[in-house]
Parts: C-alpha cells; sequence; structure tokens
C-alpha cells in the first residue's frame, strides 16, 4: 500500500484520475482473485504484495478525483463518503467470514477472495459507465479554477510545499498508528487487563461505532470549522482519552473512552485527506495525497509490531496505552502546527482549511 499510494497517487495527476482509479480496482481485483488459487505461502505473498499496490493506489487517486469534482466546502463531508467504504466493506467481510471459512477444510478460506469478482463484474462497469472522463475532469477544473502547469515531487518536498507536506505526512504517520494499533490490538489488551473475551470483544465493537460516530461529527465539524481545527480537537479529545485508561476507570467509562478514541482517530485521518485535497492545486492533488498516506502507512505497519513488542517485554497494557495516547497528541500537535503554518501563507484555500 506505501508503493501503491506514492506512486498511483503521481500518476493520477500525469496520466488522469479515472485511469488511476480503474486501474487501481483492476490491479486490486485480480491479484485479491489469485490469492485463492496459490500453492504455497511465497505465491500468496506476492499476490497479496501486488494487490495492496491496487488497494494503497485507490485510496489517494479516488479522494483527489472526489476533491476535482465536489465544492471545497463540503470536501470534509465527501471525503468521509468514500472512506466509509473502508470499515462498512470490512464488516460485511467479518461478518461472510463467520459462515464462509468453515464451510470447507481446504477451500473455506480460498472462498473468501472469490469475493474479489464483485467488483470486477459489478463495480467496475458501473465505475467505466458514471465517471468523467479524465478530459472532462480536466476541462471542468480549468474552467473554475484555471489551468495548471505540470508538477510532481520535486515541487511537493520543495519551496513552498516542503514543510506542510512533511507535516502531512508526520499527522498521517502518528494518526495511523493510534488507529491501527488500537484496531489490532485492543481485544488482547482488554483480555491482558482482566477483562473477559466477549467484554474485550464488545470494548472492540464501541472502539468501530466511535469510528463511524466519527465519521459522520468530524464531517460535519470540518465543513463547518475547518478540518485542520476539527481534526486538532479530535486527536486531542481521542489521546487524552486513552491516556486516561491509566488510571483503571470503571467498565462505563472504557466503553466512552474507546467511543472517543474512534471519533478521535479514525474520524481525525479522514480530516487529514480533507485537508490534503484542499491545499493542494489540481496538479499536485493526487502526488500529495499519495505521498501522505505512504508515509502514513508505514505508521499502520509498525503500530502492532511496537504495541507486541512492548508487551513481550512485560511492561504490560500501560505502556500500549500511553504508546496510542501519545500518537493522538502528536496527530492533534501536528495539525495545530500545519494550522498555523498554513494561516501564514499567501494561499487562497485559508478559508477553506482554517
Amino acid at each position: 500500500m506505501v508503493i501503491g499510494a506514492v506512486w498511483v497517487g503521481r500518476l493520477s495527476d500525469r496520466r488522469g484520475r479515472k485511469f488511476a482509479v480503474i486501474g487501481s480496482v483492476i490491479v486490486l481485483s485480480i491479484f485479491t482473485l489469485l490469492c485463492a488459487f496459490a500453492i504455497n505461502p511465497w505465491m500468496f505473498g506476492a499476490f497479496r504484495l501486488l494487490a495492496g499496490i491496487g488497494l494503497g493506489g485507490l485510496v489517494p487517486s479516488v479522494n483527489a478525483m472526489t476533491s476535482d469534482l465536489v465544492p471545497r466546502r463540503t470536501m470534509s463531508a465527501w471525503a468521509t463518503v468514500m472512506m466509509s467504504g473502508v470499515p462498512l466493506g470490512g464488516s460485511i467481510a467479518a461478518v461472510l467470514a463467520q459462515f464462509v471459512v468453515p464451510s470447507h477444510p481446504e477451500w473455506g478460506w480460498r472462498f473468501m477472495f472469490l469475493f474479489a469478482l464483485i467488483p470486477l463484474v459489478v463495480g467496475l462497469p458501473i465505475a467505466m459507465k458514471v465517471i468523467p472522463s479524465d478530459q472532462a475532469i480536466r476541462d471542468d477544473h480549468a474552467a473554475r479554477e484555471g489551468a495548471d502547469e505540470p508538477a510532481g515531487f520535486k515541487e511537493l518536498l520543495t519551496g513552498k510545499y516542503m514543510v506542510i507536506s512533511i507535516w502531512f505526512a508526520i499527522a498521517t504517520f502518528v494518526t495511523l498508528l493510534a488507529w491501527y494499533g488500537l484496531g489490532t490490538w485492543l481485544p488482547r489488551l482488554m483480555q491482558t487487563a482482566g477483562y473477559d473475551f466477549g467484554a474485550a470483544l464488545n470494548f472492540t465493537l464501541a472502539l468501530n461505532l466511535g469510528a463511524i460516530l466519527g465519521s459522520v461529527v468530524t464531517a460535519w465539524a470540518g465543513d463547518r470549522f475547518g478540518p485542520l481545527k476539527s481534526g486538532a480537537v479530535a486527536a486531542g479529545m481521542a489521546g487524552v482519552a486513552l491516556l486516561t485508561l491509566l488510571t483503571e476507570p470503571p467498565i462505563a467509562a472504557v466503553y466512552l473512552i474507546l467511543v472517543l478514541a474512534g471519533v478521535g482517530t479514525h474520524g481525525t485521518q479522514i480530516l487529514i485527506i480533507a485537508a490534503v485535497a484542499n491545499f493542494y492545486p489540481h496538479n499536485l492533488r493526487g502526488t500529495a495525497l499519495g505521498w501522505a498516506l505512504g508515509v502514513g502507512r508505514i505508521g499502520a505497519v509498525v503500530a502492532p509490531q511496537l504495541a507486541g513488542l512492548l508487551l513481550s517485554w512485560n511492561l504490560g497494557v500501560g505502556s500500549n496505552y500511553l504508546l496510542f495516547g501519545s500518537s493522538a497528541l502528536l496527530s492533534s500537535l501536528s495539525l495545530v502546527v500545519l494550522f498555523f503554518i498554513h494561516r501564514r501563507m499567501p494561499n487562497p484555500t485559508t478559508r477553506v482549511l482554517s
């Protein structure tokens, strides 16, 4: 996903949004489908790597395309619509797996990968018909905001965009570290803390319900107050809530804390996507989203490993609460820094982001 986000995000600026979106769907679907027929772990891993390139490329390119097509003042809401497909699809897959995987001792798990036929057979024809052509998107943008000169990573990481690009990458890294770390380890952490398995699963449900609720709340706040200010508040709230777990609060308070953590991590990531899409010009939008999400994805990779190491070193569940809470607070701090950097820049999007 790191490779796909950076590479395809750039490709969407060079070749066009529709080209990048459709290509990402095809790569993701075909190589996910082939996972069902892998004959050894090495082949399975190779197919997953290639499928991940498609998935990594889909997120920045589809959000860049959306930003080209909708008013900037509503981008937070539309980013929420785009990203809501991720937890929705994941939840459906989890439910289906309970019935499909046990259905056959050898092919049960393989059957799950055959669902990749759905985007190929159903989703792809619809996307081909509904998504405007790349030329139409360019013409519409040129009519609204004027034509852009070609630009790439050199413009993104030098000159006036360099500092803000680095801070967007930092904000995404720590936000995804908190969100994916919690998503991976929460049931184990709760059991280690003394809760039974049923309660641990209910805590995970509370976290995901918070993510769903957070998507709605932060979308409204992002369009009303700006994605940077709203994201800073949401991430700060999540950080404080997670650090409160160190005090061993009563079970009712734990549920509330995890709802707030879901609001402040998943919701903040959507606001960061909206802020990136709004800040950069059309010719850098896909590249910037790919850069931020690509670097941020490293945080999602590091989080489960680091959390596991802390537990293996016998530092207790409190070390994980401290890790995830601090990451959320660093996310909030990063967005505050971005807010003040942006305020000082002579940029027409100031009103939208601030």
